[in-house]
């Protein structure tokens, strides 16, 4: 990995292809479909929340750190957050529908019923899609999540799959202590399970300016149809 593969130009984010775009910022992993498959733990189902966008942003790109073509970016620890949508078997599942929302730097939210929607960071995109390829992998960048009253920090997921149910998850950042006391992660009672959503969310060694890579896997808990 070097500092050319780091500090990518949007354009250039926003165009590569589904398929291995992880691994072309050096954060993603190598990864053969099906090996290791009985040690797949499926993904826990969590809930989708209040705060799913119930008026989308202008901008709905894999890119949540600029909107449109705005100069200015939001506030807040940059990082490139990936990982693979599998099926029980661990086989990656192509033209997967991947949906992700978060709060911002100031812990508000895109919907119009978020508490603090007064503080919002306008520069913040706070929703994001993504179609997988054949790699079954996924991108975004964004940033760090952060807490607000009543939880730990989060990133919401929604999964959509043809002629599946919708699957919603979240995903948690690894030694956060409100993570402790978190109601909604604590329903987990198996740990195995519980720590299957909770990710490190790690400084990227060669960038200059603190960026973090995070990778998050999703078992969904079939096999598609051949």
């Amino acid at each position: 990995m070097n500092n050319n593969n780091l500090f990518w130009t949007r354009r250039r984010f926003l165009s590569v292809g589904a398929a291995g775009t992880a691994g072309a910022v050096g954060i993603g992993a190598l990864f053969t479909p099906g090996v290791f498959a009985q040690q797949l733990i499926q993904t826990p189902r969590q809930t989708e929340g209040p705060f799913y966008p119930n008026k989308m942003p202008l901008d709905t790109d894999n890119d949540l750190l600029i909107v449109n073509d705005a100069i200015t970016p939001a506030v807040g620890a940059v990082t490139y957050l990936s990982g693979r949508i599998l099926d029980s078997r661990g086989e990656p599942i192509r033209s997967a529908f991947v949906e992700i929302w978060q709060c911002d730097n100031n812990g508000a939210y895109i919907h119009t019923n978020s508490v603090n929607r007064d503080k919002r960071d306008a520069n913040f995109q706070g929703f994001g899609r993504f179609m997988t390829g054949s790699t079954g992998e996924y991108l975004f960048r964004t940033i760090k999540p952060v807490p607000y009253p009543g939880r730990t920090p989060h990133i919401h997921f929604v999964v959509k799959v043809k002629g599946q149910e919708k699957f919603s998850t979240q995903c948690y950042v690894k030694g956060d202590p409100g993570n402790e006391r978190d109601s909604i992660l604590k329903n987990i009672r198996d740990p195995k399970v519980r720590e299957s959503i909770i990710v490190d969310f790690a400084p990227i060694k060669q960038s200059r300016v603190g960026e973090l890579a995070a990778r998050f896997d999703i078992v969904l808990g079939f096999t598609p149809e051949s």
